[in-house]
C-alpha cells in the first residue's frame, strides 16, 4: 500500500479485487510518481511467469509457421495493439529468421467507424476476424477491465474457430481472463499502471522472441 500523504481515504476494495490506487491525495507530482512507481513494481510482481512462457510459445509457434497474429484493444489498449504490430513486425524480424505477420484490428479508422456505424461497436473486431482470420492464427487482446463487449466477443469467436487467444487484463480480469486460452493478468486497479505493464509485457515478449533466434554474438552487439 502506498504511503499515506493525506486524510482523504476511500473505502477498502471488496475482497478478491486489487487494492485501489490512489486511495489518498498526494501533495506533489514527485511524491505521486514515487507512489505510482511503487504500485507499478508491485503489480509487475503479480504477473505469472508461466503465463508469459505460454504466450511466448504461442506467438513463436505462430511466427515460425507463418500464421497471422491479430491484436486489438480500445482506447489506450488500441495504442498498445498498434505498437505491438510495429515492434513485432519490425523488431522481431531484425537479425532473425522470423518474419512475423501481424495485423492490428484497431489500426484502420475508416473500417472501424464503418463497422461501428453500420453494424455495432461490439462487432468492430470480430467482424474483421470473420473476414481475415483462419484456424491456426492467434488473437492477442488488450483490455484493462477484461469486460469490453467487443473484446469478449472477439475472443469468444476466435476460440470457437480455432484461433488461439491471448488476453492481457487487469482489475479482476473480467470475462476476457476466463475465455482466453492464455491470460496474462496484472493484479492492479489503476488504468495507467495496468496499461503501462501491458506495454512492458508487449515489449518484453517482442525482445524475448527476437533474442531467442539470435546468436550470442549478435545479442551482445545489438541494441534492443
Amino acid at each position: 500500500m502506498s504511503t499515506v500523504h493525506d486524510l482523504h481515504a476511500v473505502a477498502q476494495p471488496a475482497e478478491g479485487t486489487p487494492e485501489r490506487f490512489p486511495s489518498l491525495a498526494y501533495p506533489s507530482a514527485g511524491t505521486y510518481f514515487d507512489a505510482y512507481a511503487t504500485e507499478a513494481a508491485r503489480a509487475a510482481g503479480s504477473i505469472d511467469p508461466a503465463a508469459l512462457d505460454q504466450a511466448a510459445e504461442v506467438m513463436l509457434a505462430a511466427y515460425s509457421r507463418g500464421a497471422t497474429v491479430f491484436c486489438c484493444g480500445n482506447g489506450g489498449s488500441a495504442a498498445i495493439a498498434n505498437h505491438l504490430q510495429c515492434d513485432h513486425v519490425k523488431g522481431i524480424a531484425t537479425s532473425t529468421d522470423l518474419r512475423p505477420r501481424v495485423v492490428s484490428l484497431a489500426a484502420n479508422m475508416e473500417l472501424l467507424t464503418a463497422i461501428a456505424n453500420d453494424i455495432s461497436y461490439e462487432d468492430v473486431f470480430v467482424y474483421q476476424l470473420q473476414s481475415q482470420a483462419s484456424a491456426g492464427d492467434v488473437l492477442i487482446a488488450f483490455s484493462s477491465s477484461g469486460r469490453s463487449p467487443n473484446i469478449v466477443r472477439a475472443l469468444t469467436w476466435a476460440r470457437e474457430h480455432g484461433v488461439t487467444t491471448i488476453a492481457l487484463t487487469g482489475f479482476d480480469g473480467g470475462t476476457a481472463r476466463t475465455v482466453a486460452d492464455v491470460a496474462v493478468h496484472i493484479d492492479g486497479a489503476n488504468y495507467g499502471v495496468v496499461e503501462d505493464l501491458h506495454q512492458a509485457v508487449m515489449h518484453a515478449l517482442a525482445q524475448y522472441l527476437r533474442q531467442s533466434r539470435m546468436s550470442a554474438d549478435a545479442i551482445s552487439t545489438s541494441v534492443f
